[in-house]
């Protein structure tokens, strides 16, 4: 490209990152950054230490501690706990602290990313006066979160917007995406989704990618103190639960399931409390927010909860036939087959591989005669 004299490097693929910066105040005084306050407290809770935390931040002590009694002035409240031969621990405040972030994470990195992800595609058009890449639509997952690191790895022309099954089957029926994530319990259950999936399917124009096998079950509190351990547990008085938004594939496995157990929602306290991600529903449970959520096992290894697996599921991708020959899928495919993202897929935990790859007509996963 030349352009007033200076010659300039075709770019490949922008890459836009997007987090979320938050501040805080106490009262009249000053407000907070909370950004490296955040990793350090982080970094204490981990090593036990504030020098070595400091090390690890590559901050001397003197700032680091500096930075810990400015913060304790601000809020008027201690953030660590000294204790002899033990180290240093962080007290409520700043474990609540910590808990805060981890949600905010946790609840705005689909919106974020997503965000990122179109301003990528725009500013690639703004350059290229074209629009060369593929659209993948899929909720947010542990196992897609991994492949669009090997996507990206590679500058695959593979954008991502999270949504849920649902949107992601409308949007591909609709033209305004090439690959639709979605996902859906194995054997008995999947009979009552068919038509909630098949009514964007066909048969004859679409084909489907096996990304993986998943557990979904009740995420609790580490060592389960109010022994929930059924969907009947969830009709009790003491109980709060968490739940993901309305048209997730997880609501609808969630949903499909109550229904089976004739369990009436409306019995459940906190069934209209939702949360757009796996990650949130856990970040929630752990903050002590709630008592239980459902959601994949991965999620509660993440944050440190327990589980009760429910049931399995499968996680496909949906593509036009025609799209299955195209330069990119086939290189994505490739990626998905490496023994390198199978074994990674592998160790998120709840999350089997086994057929990860591997591509399946329609009415063979929907065990269709007819449509």
């Amino acid at each position: 490209m030349y352009n007033g004299g200076k010659t300039y490097k075709q770019p490949s693929m922008y890459k836009v990152s997007i987090k979320p910066h938050w501040r805080i105040a106490y009262g009249k005084k000053p407000s907070i950054d909370t950004a490296i306050l955040l990793r350090l407290l982080d970094s204490i809770q981990t090593e036990g230490a504030i020098l070595q935390a400091a090390k690890d931040l590559g901050l001397s002590y003197r700032h680091a501690w500096g930075l810990l009694r400015e913060a304790e002035s601000i809020f008027g409240t201690p953030l660590l706990e000294k204790h002899r031969g033990r180290g240093t621990t962080l007290t409520r405040f700043a474990t609540t602290l910590l808990w805060a972030e981890r949600r905010i994470a946790a609840r705005l990195s689909p919106t974020l990313e997503t965000l990122s992800s179109e301003l990528e595609t725009e500013l690639a058009k703004s350059v290229l006066g074209t629009n060369r890449t593929m659209r993948l639509c899929a909720s947010h997952g542990f196992a897609i979160s991994t492949l669009m690191e090997h996507i990206n790895r590679q500058e695959l022309p593979i954008k991502l917007r999270y949504q849920n099954s649902m949107e992601a089957l409308a949007a591909l029926a609709q033209g305004d995406c090439e690959i639709a994530g979605f996902h859906l319990p194995v054997d008995v259950y999947e009979d009552s989704m068919l038509q909630l999936y098949l009514q964007f399917l066909s048969r004859e124009e679409h084909c489907l990618i096996h990304l993986a096998n998943l557990k979904q079950g009740l995420l609790i509190a580490k060592g389960n103190p109010k022994r929930i351990l059924s969907f009947r547990d969830l009709t009790r008085n003491d109980i709060r639960f968490v739940n993901r938004q309305i048209g997730s594939g997880t609501r609808q496995t969630l949903e499909t399931l109550l229904a089976k157990n004739k369990i009436d929602s409306a019995n459940i306290n906190g069934f209209e409390m939702t949360e757009f991600t796996h990650a949130a529903v856990a970040a929630y449970i752990a903050s002590n927010m709630a008592d239980v959520g459902f959601g994949v096992e991965t999620a509660a290894h993440r944050f440190g909860l327990d589980f009760v697996p429910l049931v399995e599921e499968r996680y496909f991708f949906a593509i036009a036939r025609e799209t299955q020959e195209s330069h990119t899928m086939q290189e994505m495919l490739s990626i998905m087959r490496s023994a390198e993202f199978i074994r990674e897929i592998n160790q998120l935990g709840g999350y089997d591989a086994t057929e990860t790859g591997r591509i399946h007509s329609v009415r063979d996963v929907f065990r269709l005669v007819d449509i």
